[in-house]
């Protein structure tokens, strides 16, 4: 073949790095968008938080006719407070001992201003203090019974076979190793036998939680049962019917329940109170998990009847390039530093474009969201509106990939509650009328109709169709049922209860 040169024109989408910087960083959480600011403020010396430094504490050389008025009228409300040229006359009459101890505190010697001012330091306010994190359990369950082993006297073989039960129990409680299986691991030549297997399981019973070690629901809620004062009202009638009857309980077959039990309506109604107070899983309480909070991106607020949408500061530092390291960049000079800290400060300034392109477009995407879905705010689920991505996509002039992009992992913070932004993206389902309702509005109104049912007999997946089509709203049964086991609600022969 011979060589040639051809020249051809066209057009093609290039990804630079900015570009993908821009899209990486608007599809990032919030918890990932603070950790990749974090990052870049440590690899890259050209960039710095904004610091606004605040002076809350007043100004004591201002001797106007306003503040004189002011302290007087405190001073006269209560004389037992000192004002300032006292404390300040105190604190210098007061010396410091030639000779501390190694250990001791400032506040040994000296009270602070607001221990002085509070009458004590133990009023002062700790603005950095966590109950959360300072009460948070970090043991589980499996920590809190080796706990209480430790604490219960034992023989060796004894503390074996305990060792092995606890190691038996999962996350709820409940045992899952039986006792073929201990008796195979011990030893053969301790001759262990079956009886002193049960006798430290009953032992273990005992522990705190109340009903864990059981091997099902039914030792497990007679467990709790046994714990009870015997004085408790209806304690018998519970354990019996626990022990005999607790399939007909569970398939709430009451009618039946009251005629082998012979109890009426209203003591089975009190049985029933009882058996709700115990935990079938009594090891969910205890649990090492600490709780995971939704920090929102974006807030709703209504401020005289107008719906303001606002993104929410606290998620992300504001950044700015460092003046005095971009100072040190000399445009001809082509030194290996130079070229260091040129090179850093093009990144530093893409890495703020970007950032602020990111809450850019949030806010444009917020806003059409709270627009569209205004009667959502006002008056509640069931006036949702059907809405897809390419609704917001036409109104913001943006591809459908990028609202795609905005609404994942994004949350909203409204009177109504913490919302995703795909929360209000729904399909729709044509009325009677010619027009259209949420799927979202849908699942409000079944949930509402199944709050108000009467509990004896609970509406049925075909009546409650019935009933939206009475609303104009034609869904089939099959539908009905979908959106219902999606909030997970039980079907109505579970849903029955005589209390």
């Amino acid at each position: 073949m011979k060589a040639s040169l051809q020249l051809k024109m066209g057009q093609h989408l290039t990804m630079t790095p900015q570009l993908q910087q821009a899209i990486r960083l608007l599809q990032l959480s919030t918890l990932d968008l603070q950790q990749e600011i974090q990052e870049a403020l440590d690899s890259n010396p050209m960039l710095e938080v904004e610091e606004h430094e605040h002076d809350d504490l007043p100004d004591l050389s201002r001797n106007s006719d306003h503040d004189t008025t002011t302290s007087n009228e405190v001073s006269s409300q209560d004389d037992s407070h000192n004002d300032t040229p006292e404390l300040d006359e105190q604190w210098s009459q007061e010396q410091l001992p030639d000779d501390l101890p190694v250990d001791s505190q400032w506040e040994d010697t000296y009270q602070t201003t607001a221990s002085v001012a509070s009458g004590s330091s133990s009023n002062a306010i700790d603005d950095d203090f966590d109950y959360d994190s300072r009460h948070a359990s970090t043991e589980d369950l499996q920590d809190h019974l080796l706990w209480q082993l430790n604490l219960t006297p034992m023989s060796d073989t004894d503390r074996e076979i305990a060792l092995m039960l606890i190691d038996g129990v999962d996350d709820d409680g409940y045992l899952h190793t039986t006792v073929e299986d201990i008796l195979e691991s011990m030893d053969p030549a301790l001759d262990v036998e079956e009886d002193e297997v049960m006798a430290v399981l009953h032992r273990l019973q005992q522990f705190d939680p109340a009903g864990a070690f059981a091997r099902d629901l039914r030792e497990c809620l007679m467990l709790q049962l046994q714990q009870l004062p015997a004085e408790t009202p209806w304690l018998s009638e519970a354990k019996m019917v626990i022990r005999d009857y607790i399939e007909l309980l569970g398939s709430k077959d009451y009618p039946t329940l009251m005629r082998k039990t012979k109890l009426r309506e209203d003591d089975l109604k009190a049985v029933l109170r009882l058996i709700k107070e115990l935990n079938p899983k009594p090891g969910s309480g205890i649990s090492a998990e600490q709780a995971e909070y939704v920090v929102p991106d974006v807030l709703v607020r209504n401020i005289r009847d107008e719906w303001r949408v606002e993104l929410n500061p606290d998620i992300a530092p504001k950044l700015r390039v460092n003046a005095d390291y971009a100072s040190l960049v000399r445009r001809s000079d082509n030194s290996t530093d130079n070229a260091f800290l040129r090179d850093h400060l093009q990144e530093a300034r893409w890495f703020i474009k970007s950032l602020q392109s990111r809450n850019e477009t949030l806010l444009k995407v917020a806003t059409k969201i709270v627009e569209y879905q205004i009667e959502f705010f006002e008056q509640g689920e069931e006036a949702m509106k059907p809405l897809v991505l390419h609704d917001i996509a036409e109104a913001v002039g943006m591809h459908e990939s990028t609202i795609s992009r905005v609404t994942t992992q994004k949350y909203m913070h409204t009177p109504r509650g913490i919302f995703e932004l795909k929360y209000f993206f729904s399909s729709h389902v044509s009325t009677d009328g010619g027009g259209e309702c949420s799927s979202t509005a849908i699942r409000a109104m079944i949930k509402k109709l199944i709050a108000e049912e009467n509990t004896r007999k609970p509406l049925s997946d075909n009546k409650i169709a019935a009933v939206l089509g009475d609303k104009g709203i034609q869904v089939a049964r099959r539908t009905v049922a979908k959106y219902r086991e999606a909030m997970m609600i039980p079907p109505s022969n579970e849903r029955k209860q005589l209390i």
